[in-house]
């Protein structure tokens, strides 16, 4: 049973996932807080819902008030961390605190065109390759436990052009302005890319602590599942202490 006081917990997947991405961390923290995680627009069950970020938001701010508990803690990860951070600007009376997960790097100037190019290219790909692909690395890298519940639900391979246009050029540390909320960057200690500015995102926050998970990559909550999770109770403990 969860506590009368307890923080809800809104979980946002990243990059071609779906709400499975988060069956571990829904498990281990139920039982606690409220919780849910959201299929972004062209993933999951809204796979036909075009992509946007105004979409994105309000699927977010659904997902808030489905928990009727108030504002909420929202957790995203990388293009779900991005979308958060539009939600967080847009509906701040529905944050109580937001976790920015492998989505410390500014997605603005020169060295975000590379990501433009890659993503315009998954099209020129055939599906059935990318989900073999995908399928054989997640299975690779991490138990059935953590993953089959991503794999049974499928990629959102023919939305991430579309999506990732409309993330480049949007966000860099100035996105962090807009957040009222306090703020946990919570980033793999491996995933080097998508944590490259995360001390200048720290900064440009009052509230805004970063935390590093040992050893993990990009996909820290299938890397170390239970550290993540524990990062996440932790956090949202404290916003219920009033910290």
């Amino acid at each position: 049973m969860t506590a009368v006081d307890a923080v809800p917990v809104v979980f946002v997947h990243g990059t071609r996932f779906s709400a499975g991405q988060w069956s571990t961390q829904l498990a281990a923290l139920r039982d606690e807080f409220p919780v849910a995680a959201v299929d972004l627009p062209g993933h999951g069950e809204r796979s036909a819902q075009p992509w946007s970020l105004t979409a994105a938001t309000e699927v977010i701010a659904s997902a808030v008030d489905s928990l009727d508990r108030g504002p909420a803690l929202v957790v995203g990860h990388s293009l779900g961390g991005y979308a958060s951070l539009e939600f967080a600007r847009h509906r701040p009376e529905r944050l109580r605190g937001l976790v920015l997960a492998g989505a410390s790097a500014s997605t603005r100037g020169l060295r975000a065109a590379p990501y433009r190019w890659v993503a315009r290219q998954v099209p020129r790909v055939p599906a059935d390759r990318l989900t073999r692909w995908n399928d054989r690395l997640l299975r690779r890298l991490h138990p059935p436990e953590v993953v089959d519940a991503t794999i049974r639900s499928g990629y959102a391979f023919h939305t991430l052009p579309a999506a990732w246009d409309e993330v480049i050029g949007r966000f860099d540390a100035g996105a962090m302005r807009h957040v009222k909320a306090p703020v946990l960057i919570l980033n793999g200690e491996k995933d080097t890319v998508f944590r490259s500015d995360e001390a200048e995102f720290a900064r440009a926050h009052p509230r805004a602590r970063v935390e590093l998970i040992p050893r993990a990559r990009h996909l820290a909550n299938f890397d170390a599942p239970d550290v993540f999770t524990d990062a996440v109770r932790r956090f949202a403990r404290e916003l219920a202490a009033g910290d």
